[in-house]
C-alpha cells in the first residue's frame, strides 16, 4: 500500500560510471550545490505560513488527495535547480482546544496506549524540526508528536521487537495502514548526551567527553545485540549502492562512490536517524524520521554500521559547532571502541569496518549527502560540516586507490606462485622455492595492503 505521507520522486536512471572522481570534477559538484544555493536563482523567502520543518524552499503545488478529518495534506515541487525535489506531507489543520484533538483522532485507527479523546482538557501545541507536537493534559499528561511524512512502515515493528530500556512510544494512530501520530507519557527527564557532551566539550573536559560517548555507544550497540535474532536479512549492496547514485543525481552532484560492502553487513532492523540528543541516562529514544526521509525515502533495509554512522555523523555537527579544541579522532575512538563492546561480533568486525570495501566511511558520506538534500530543501546555506566532510573525498578516494597498487602486487604474486607450482607439478625440492617465495610475497603485500585502509576513526578530512 502507497504510503499517504510519502515523498513519490522522479529521479533520471542514468547509469553513472564507477570511478572516483578528481579535484576539477569535484570541483563542479560544488559549483552546482552553490548554484541551487544562489538565492538569485531561487528565492530565499519562505512561503508565509510555512513551518520550520517543511521544505521552505519547494513551492506548493495543487493536489487531489483526500486528507482524514481534521487534516490538510501538502505537496511540495521544486522548481528550477530544485525541479528533482517532491514530496507530500500531511498536518493537522488546527488544534487549539480539545473539540481539535476529538476532530483530529475520529477517522485515524489506534494502536497500543492512547489517552481516550474525551478526557483531554488541555491542549498546546509547538514544533521542531520533526514537525508538530501537541501536550495534552488529562489526569495523565501526553505527548503527540505528529508525523508529516509519515515512517518506513517499521516503527510499530521497532516498538514491539526494541528492549523495554528503550524511550518507545505507547502508542498511537494511523490512517490506511500508514502511522500519523506518536503518542508518549509525559515524564520529567534528566540532560541528554548532547546536551553531557556539550557541556563536556566546552571546559575542554576529554575524560568526561570519553566516558559520554564510550556510554552512547555501549547503548546503541546493546541495542543492536538485542535485536540480532529479530529481523536479519542479507546485505543489499546493490540498493545500497543505487540509493546513493540515486541522491547525488538528485543533488546533480559531480562525486560518484560505489564501495562491495562486506558480507558481515547484514540489514537488520535499525534506527534510522540516531542522534545524541535521543540517549538519556540508559535509555535511547527512538522518534521520527528526519525531513530527508520525506525528500528521499529508504526503500531498502539497512545495516547496524549505519545507525553508528548517523550518530558518529552527529557527534561531527556537535564538535564543529562547539568549536572545541579536543579532538575529533579521540572522541569518535571513543565512541566506536563503545559500540564495539556490546554490538554483535559479526556486525562489528573488522570486515564491516574495513575501509577498502566501504566500512564506516560510505555511510558517513551517506550522512552527509542527507544533510545536502535537508540543506537545499530549505535554501539554508551549506551545512557544515558535511559539505566541507564531502570536499575531501576524492582524495580519500585517491589514497584508497592508491592502496589497491599494493593489493594488485599482492594478486600478482599469488598468480605467478600458482603457475609456477601448475608448470613444474611435481615440483622438486629447487623448482619449490620460486612458488613459495611468491606466495610468501603474497600475503605479506595482501597485510600491508590491509594495514593501510584508513582508520575508521579518522574522518576524511584528516587523512589528507
Amino acid at each position: 500500500m502507497s504510503h499517504p505521507c510519502r515523498l513519490q520522486l522522479g529521479f533520471r536512471n542514468h547509469s553513472a560510471p564507477q570511478h572516483s572522481l578528481g579535484p576539477l570534477q569535484f570541483k563542479a559538484f560544488a559549483d552546482r550545490f552553490n548554484e541551487v544555493l544562489d538565492p538569485f536563482q531561487v528565492p530565499m523567502k519562505m512561503s508565509e505560513g510555512v513551518e520550520s520543518w517543511m521544505p521552505g524552499a519547494l513551492p506548493q503545488i495543487e493536489h487531489i488527495n483526500i486528507a482524514p478529518r481534521g487534516f490538510v495534506i501538502l505537496e511540495f515541487s521544486g522548481k528550477g535547480p530544485l525541479s528533482a525535489f517532491s514530496c507530500s506531507m500531511i498536518q493537522p489543520s488546527k488544534l487549539s482546544k480539545t473539540s481539535d484533538w476529538i476532530d483530529i483522532v475520529s477517522e485515524l485507527d489506534a494502536w497500543g496506549e492512547v489517552p481516550e479523546p474525551n478526557s483531554i482538557d488541555q491542549v498546546s501545541i509547538s514544533e521542531n524540526s520533526r514537525g508538530p507536537v501537541a501536550h495534552l493534559g488529562s489526569e495523565t499528561e501526553w505527548i503527540a508528536e505528529f508525523l508529516p511524512w509519515g515512517s518506513d512502515g517499521l516503527l510499530r515493528k521497532r516498538v514491539n521487537s526494541y528492549s523495554e530500556s528503550c524511550d518507545l512510544p505507547c502508542g498511537g494512530y494511523s490512517w490506511k495502514g500508514s502511522d500519523i501520530i506518536l503518542i508518549r507519557k509525559e515524564i520529567s527527564q534528566s540532560a541528554n548526551s548532547r546536551e553531557l557532551l556539550s557541556g563536556a566539550l566546552e571546559n575542554g573536559n576529554k575524560g568526561k567527553s570519553d566516558e559520554i560517548l564510550r556510554d552512547c555507544g555501549r547503548l546503541l550497540g546493546a541495542l543492536h545485540n538485542h535485536v540480532e535474532e529479530i529481523r536479519v536479512t542479507p546485505p543489499d549492496p546493490k540498493r545500497w549502492n543505487t540509493r546513493v547514485a540515486e541522491i547525488e543525481e538528485a543533488l546533480r552532484a559531480r562525486s560518484i562512490w560505489r564501495t562491495p560492502y562486506s558480507r558481515d553487513s547484514d540489514c537488520m532492523l535499525s534506527i534510522g536517524d540516531v542522534r545524541l540528543d535521543d540517549f538519556r541516562g540508559d535509555s535511547i529514544r527512538i522518534g521520527r524520521p528526519r525531513l530527508s526521509d520525506a525528500l528521499y525515502p529508504p526503500d531498502c533495509g539497512f545495516p547496524a554500521i549505519r545507525d553508528l554512522a548517523s550518530l558518529i555523523h552527529d557527534l561531527s555537527r556537535l564538535h564543529y559547532s562547539s568549536g572545541t579544541k579536543l579532538d575529533i579522532v579521540g572522541l569518535r575512538l571513543s565512541l566506536i571502541d563503545g559500540w564495539r563492546e556490546t554490538a554483535p561480533s559479526k556486525w562489528a568486525s573488522e570486515n564491516v569496518f574495513y575501509s577498502h570495501r566501504g566500512g564506516l566511511a560510505i555511510w558517513e558520506y551517506e550522512q552527509c549527502l542527507l544533510d545536502v538534500i535537508e540543506a537545499t530543501s530549505h535554501q539554508s546555506g551549506p551545512p557544515q560540516p558535511a559539505v566541507g566532510l564531502i570536499e575531501f573525498v576524492p582524495s580519500f578516494q585517491k589514497k584508497m586507490f592508491n592502496n589497491r597498487t599494493i593489493g594488485a602486487l599482492s594478486i600478482m604474486a599469488g598468480l605467478f606462485g600458482i603457475s609456477t607450482l601448475y608448470v613444474s607439478f611435481p615440483p622438486s625440492l629447487q623448482e619449490i622455492i620460486i612458488p613459495s617465495l611468491c606466495f610468501f610475497v603474497s600475503i605479506v603485500l595482501m597485510r600491508i595492503y590491509r594495514r593501510m585502509s584508513p582508520s575508521p576513526e579518522v574522518p576524511f578530512n584528516r587523512l589528507v
